[in-house]
């Protein structure tokens, strides 16, 4: 029986998570407060927290200085969710084939992908521009698509593998002296189980491709009306002047669907994580 933890013992942990959460959330709420400033006390000294001078026009003009803003927002929204389902068809059977089959070389499979997930993309990116460029998918959402799923596929599987390995294999058997079909049970038996963990994935996934977007659409991509949220920032970066706090603005507009999406897979994503942590 796990022992009830002391006052100081508590206070301690309660400490530690506030300093934790102090530095995830600092940036953004600097932010915040940023975007709520006029632009011409960014800089005020000496520096103050809340000022009588604040207010939220900037979350108004940067869809006047920035017109095309929400496509850029959609243009994100559709290359990572596009680029989710795409690592998704090839992370789901592929962590099966190596949780579920020993057959020769899968050691060797696995170390190569561990391997391939130690190469940034930046290294890559000019083999990466000659493949599109042959491909004739420069200018298209699928030169952004393709990377963004390709470089989320290796830590995908290693995630999708741990869950299915939690599966117990009784439930396969039953399904296989049914009459059952592999790929039946897969996406009849299996799937419906593993759907925890399906959910992290697709939301581990979903977020790198989001935050990653900005090197493959500065590299293969030049119409305007393609480029995601990354890219369409660059808008407020003027000759003379950053407008900081539309900038910061538009940043914080930008994560929010991303938020969003977040709370409503709060609960599966906690199930996901938890999965297997008691033996039944």
């Amino acid at each position: 029986m796990i022992n009830k933890y002391r006052w100081y013992e508590k206070l301690g942990l309660y400490a530690a998570v506030a300093v934790f959460l102090a530095f995830i959330l600092a940036p953004f709420l600097e932010a915040f407060l940023v975007s709520l400033r006029p632009l011409e006390a960014v800089f005020r000294s000496p520096y103050r927290i809340i000022t009588e001078d604040m207010s939220f026009a900037s979350y108004f003009n940067i869809w006047v200085t920035v017109p095309g803003l929400p496509r850029y927002i959609f243009n994100s929204l559709l290359i990572s969710t596009a680029a989710t389902l795409l690592a998704l068809a090839c992370i789901i059977p592929a962590a099966y084939s190596v949780s579920r089959f020993n057959y020769r070389g899968r050691d060797l499979v696995l170390g190569a992908l561990l391997g391939v997930n130690m190469v940034g993309a930046t290294v890559l990116i000019i083999p990466l521009y000659k493949l599109m460029l042959g491909l004739g998918l420069l200018n298209t959402y699928w030169a952004m698509i393709i990377p963004g799923a390709a470089f989320t596929v290796p830590v995908g599987i290693f995630l999708m593998r741990s869950y299915f390995m939690r599966v117990p294999k009784e439930l396969e058997e039953a399904a296989y002296v049914d009459g059952a079909s592999r790929l039946y049970t897969l996406w009849r038996v299996i799937l419906p189980v593993a759907a925890p963990g399906i959910v992290v994935v697709a939301v581990t996934v979903f977020l790198s491709t989001y935050a990653q977007q900005f090197l493959f659409a500065l590299t293969f991509n030049s119409k305007d009306e393609l480029h995601p949220l990354p890219i369409g920032l660059f808008a407020f970066f003027g000759r003379e002047r950053v407008v900081y706090n539309e900038l910061m603005a538009a940043s914080l507009v930008g994560i929010l669907p991303v938020l969003i999406a977040y709370v409503f897979l709060q609960k599966y994503i906690v199930a996901g994580l938890t999965a297997g942590a008691v033996k039944e």
